[in-house]
């Protein structure tokens, strides 16, 4: 009963949130023209409806209240004073933001922020009811009882559709500011790219300071991209320009320049008057070697998963994860295809006949099960790949449904089709077989990963493994396609990391008292290193003040950015304006 109670007590914060969301987000219109004005007031209509939802939500809570015990029932007010105090203080921080814009009339940072914090709400109560539901259905089924478990599936279908709708209405109030996210996104990206062409191109290379970086780490491309990808890092933060140096590259004897663009049109020479290995008093050393990551020595303050200063509440205010969209800068620069790699790469897609919506889908099978990663059925990617397009249909109507899958297991693809008819699978089987172990370090292999990480990129959505590094790419690459698509992805296993990172904290905003002994205990402004979200509600870290190793609700805590002060390339902003 108790658990039942916290389930109801639960979904009256959630639908607090989502009035409170809606009705202060309604107050911020003005100047509206007749066609906002239709879309006001069906909104209004929709939050009269979710009143109703609360009010009758509340008379259930009364009914269950009076089979409580004493006991039961003290808990049950000290929920609903937590209820209230929750309530309460978003009111309150909801009517300061109300009309929170800036001298434009474009959202300002806090409303951003805020918009995503409702959005990540909503994903994360719906993973603890469908949970909780799911823990109830069993227990129905081994002891009988009600409620029945097709009544629990119906509430499960039916929480998932409000799901649905909630976040379809948190993409039109998105929408309203698409122009500013459009022009935001672009002129950041403007930016960046202009201060990493200033470094990698200096005027004299014999005098450049410069970072050496060796291409060929033993383990596979994605793994070498983001070793690359710490290295220029690196050269960004300490003013030099990254050397990189892929002779004798076990995925090509041509190295990095057959595919790709040289990262400098002016300097790709190591000679120096001095060369030393990375490490302490190297300022006036003008080539440093880069070591692997997992042998760096001191550590600079610019590793992942570090942001600029200077360009941090642009970031955070444009984006919901703003590493990712720094870091995919970076690897923007660094991927510029070689003409004949860019007519293959079109010409592909056209045999293909790739186009979109699509979803991608990145099956990791063969020498990474069981040492690296679980396996996962094909059923549970196309869970994920089916609730995106009921999401997407939503908004608008889709044709087709499509998916892109990449794996290194051909059976994957004849399995998908078999059991999938209704979808229109995307693949190309030979990318699957030059994955294989047999053939994994060839040109034919290398094109096939870059083939697949590129579609990857350009789908509307990915369903894989952040475990994987060819997903983790492909998420990076897909951030500096659209202003914010830090959310377009579903993993079945890790969050987001980048190897070798200094570390990935959150903060916790709410008080919580831990229920059983796997949870933590948190006081709000407690750092917690984060080790995984299980998708469930609850994620498991480290609390920093305690000490202690557990599990706490995700809903509890918002990231903590690790805001570095990189150069700022003043060069570079003299000339823009």
């Amino acid at each position: 009963m108790r658990m039942i109670w916290r389930l109801v007590i639960g979904l009256l914060v959630f639908w607090g949130m989502i009035l409170l969301y809606m009705s202060t987000s309604l107050y911020q219109a003005n100047g509206i023209s007749d066609e906002m004005e239709l879309k006001l007031q069906k909104a209004m209509e929709q939050l009269e409806e979710l009143k109703i939802q609360n009010r009758k939500l509340h008379g259930l809570a009364e009914e269950l209240k009076s089979q409580l015990s004493p006991r039961e029932k003290r808990e049950v007010e000290d929920l609903r004073d937590e209820e209230k105090s929750f309530v309460t203080s978003h009111d309150n921080s909801r009517r300061q933001m109300a009309f929170d814009v800036d001298a434009l009339g474009n959202p300002s940072l806090d409303h951003e922020v805020l918009r995503r914090a409702a959005e990540n709400g909503v994903v994360e109560m719906w993973y603890f009811i469908s949970s909780q539901l799911k823990h109830i259905k069993k227990g129905i089924e081994s002891r009988g009882g009600l409620p029945t478990p097709d009544h629990i599936d119906y509430m499960i279908s039916v929480g998932a559709d409000h799901r649905r709708s909630i976040l379809r209405d948190l993409y039109n109030l998105s929408s309203l500011s698409s122009d500013w996210r459009h022009k935001e996104a672009e002129s950041l990206a403007d930016l960046v790219q202009q201060r990493i062409h200033y470094l990698q191109n200096p005027s004299d290379c014999s005098k450049a300071k410069k970072l050496l970086c060796n291409l060929n780490k033993g383990c596979g491309y994605g793994c070498q991209l983001h070793h690359v990808l710490y290295c220029f890092l690196v050269a960004f933060g300490t003013e030099r320009t990254l050397i990189l140096e892929s002779h004798g590259w076990r995925y090509s004897s041509g190295g990095w320049e057959k595919y790709f663009l040289p990262v400098s049109d002016t300097c790709t020479d190591r000679s120096g008057g001095s060369t030393r290995s990375w490490g302490n008093n190297i300022d006036d050393v003008q080539v440093v070697e880069m070591p692997i990551v997992d042998s760096l020595y001191p550590r600079p303050p610019y590793m992942p998963q570090a942001i600029p200063r200077d360009l941090s509440e642009r970031l955070i205010r444009l984006h919901g994860h703003p590493f990712v969209w720094w870091l995919g800068q970076f690897l923007k620069y660094l991927i510029r295809p070689q003409p004949a790699l860019a007519d293959d790469i079109e010409a592909t897609k056209k045999r293909l006949r790739f186009k979109n919506p699509i979803v991608g889908v990145h099956i990791r099978r063969t020498d990474k099960i069981g040492s690296e990663a679980a396996y996962h059925s094909l059923d549970e990617y196309m869970t994920y790949v089916n609730d995106y397009y009921k999401q997407r249909e939503m908004i608008r109507t889709i044709g087709q449904r499509r998916v892109y899958l990449a794996s290194d297991d051909p059976n994957v693809i004849k399995e998908a089709k078999d059991k999938y008819p209704q979808y229109e699978f995307i693949s190309d089987a030979a990318f699957s077989r030059a994955a294989g172990l047999s053939s994994r370090y060839t040109d034919e292999s290398l094109r096939s990963v870059i083939m697949d990480i590129h579609f990857l990129s350009l789908c509307d959505y990915l369903v894989c493994t952040f475990s994987s590094q060819v997903c983790r790419v492909a998420y990076e690459i897909m951030q500096t396609l659209h202003p914010d698509a830090s959310q377009y992805f579903r993993s079945l296993d890790d969050i987001y990391y980048f190897g070798g990172q200094s570390g990935h904290s959150q903060v916790a905003i709410r008080e919580h008292k831990a229920s059983s002994g796997d949870e933590l205990d948190l006081k709000v402004g407690d750092i917690v290193g984060i080790a995984g979200n299980h998708w469930d509600g609850f994620s498991k870290g480290r609390n920093f003040r305690t000490g202690k190793t557990g599990v706490y609700p995700s809903y509890k805590v918002h990231e903590h950015l690790d805001i570095v002060d990189f150069p700022t390339y003043l060069n570079v902003t003299k000339a823009r304006s």
